[in-house]
């Protein structure tokens, strides 16, 4: 074993968890707070980002690779969602030149 995979096993679920809650709570925060569709994706990334730091503290816990194959679905879930939010932004900015997320009230076509 190297040195960096020894550090790296000696490091308590705890510590995995803690980075997890400030993550989401920063995303959460920002969830809230934000009315730019941009920064609400990114919040929800930040969200998203803390789940995987979860399972893969959990996946190291226990030792198993459950976790880091869940962290790559999570992964993948939040690609598609940048690529869809991203689509629905330009579309609208293209239509209204706005970007107010209360004044996005109708999807209309």
């Amino acid at each position: 074993m190297t040195g960096l995979t020894v550090a790296a096993t000696n490091m308590p679920t705890s510590s995995y968890l803690g980075v997890s809650l400030a993550l989401f709570a920063l995303g959460l925060i920002g969830v809230l707070t934000r009315r730019n569709p941009i920064m609400l994706l990114l919040a929800v990334e930040l969200m998203l980002n803390a789940a995987n730091v979860s399972l893969l503290g959990f996946s190291r816990h226990w030792n198993n690779s459950d976790g880091q194959i869940f962290a790559l679905v999570v992964m993948v879930v939040a690609a598609a969602e940048v690529v869809i939010g991203l689509g629905l932004v330009v579309s609208i900015f293209r239509q209204r030149r706005g970007l107010d997320v209360d004044e996005m009230t109708e999807l209309s076509g």
